[in-house]
């Protein structure tokens, strides 16, 4: 049995993404009106262009779905409690490194004035 060969590219169509998941056409565009954080950009002919992000979006789903058992509603809320989680830590994080700049911009100061 031949092994699926996975290239690493920009953008996936439908039809690549479907093979990848396992999950019909139908499903990966019904998934994209229930899911908020799923939104694959579209060509100028109206083609879907999913990214390896949007992939990882729709396994997330897949896995909530079929291994977790949860509901459409369920597995939305699931996701957007993460990605909420996911944005509060990344704030938590940028106010760190501006708090660490502020200090290191202070020891930079104290240190050229002593200097002069």
């Amino acid at each position: 049995m031949a092994k699926a060969v996975i290239v690493e590219k920009r953008y996936y169509s439908i039809s690549e993404v479907s093979k990848m998941t396992g999950l019909e056409a139908y499903v990966l565009r019904y998934w994209e009106k229930e899911f908020p954080l799923l939104k694959p950009r579209k060509n100028r002919g109206g083609s879907r262009q999913y990214t390896v992000r949007d992939i990882e979006t729709i396994n997330r789903i897949k896995h909530l779905r079929t291994k977790e058992k949860l509901t459409i509603a369920g597995a939305r809320t699931k996701l957007m409690m993460k990605r909420s989680a996911e944005k509060n830590v990344e704030m938590a994080n940028g106010a760190k490194a501006k708090t660490l700049i502020s200090q290191i911009r202070k020891e930079v100061e104290s240190l050229l004035k002593n200097i002069s």
